[in-house]
């Protein structure tokens, strides 16, 4: 700001005055209104921590009372059998495999094991539906295909004026 030469004594107790009514002003705000800007500093602040969730896991099924003692038969399975700790099934081995054949620049490795993993449906992959997105094709099975019926008579060849936008309408160009 410039500085004013031609400051007199009258000039001076105007702006006196004026800074300390300025002052007072502030006061009367901050002694009327300064307890509710604090609290919605406090809730602001509250509002920006992060909020934690407990994680949530599948519930392992009820066991059912203990049967007499006979010698079960095992199924030969090719995934071998560990406790539930995560939320996928284990990648077979031949899949896993492909991690480690190659470079993800190449087409190999990393991006073949992941295209592979890709193809497989969610059930297949995940023992439940992790998000609600999930729900929306959890167990739907394979893609079917719809194939259309085509009707020549159906089909419209062009809606644009065959003379051009600007000409004059030609008995041609009106449906009827």
């Amino acid at each position: 700001m410039l500085r004013q030469l031609n400051m007199d004594t009258l000039r001076q107790n105007f702006w006196k005055e004026e800074y300390l009514r300025e002052k007072m002003l502030r006061c009367e705000w901050h002694r009327k209104y300064g307890s509710v800007v604090k609290a919605k500093q406090k809730a602001k602040a509250a509002a920006r921590l992060p909020l934690r969730l407990p994680t949530l896991h599948p519930e392992a099924p009820h066991s059912p009372p203990p049967a007499p003692k006979v010698v079960p038969s095992k199924r030969p399975s090719c995934l071998p059998e560990m406790p539930i700790q995560s939320e996928m099934y284990p990648v077979l081995p031949a899949t896993r495999a492909l991690l480690y054949d190659g470079i993800s620049h190449d087409s190999q490795g990393r991006y073949r094991y992941l295209n592979t993993r890709k193809l497989e449906r969610p059930e297949k992959r995940y023992l439940f539906p992790i998000t609600t997105n999930f729900m929306y094709g959890w167990l739907l099975g394979p893609p079917v295909k719809q194939e259309l019926v085509s009707c020549k008579t159906c089909r419209v060849e062009s809606f644009f004026r065959k003379n051009g936008a600007f000409a004059l309408l030609d008995p041609r160009d009106l449906a009827l």
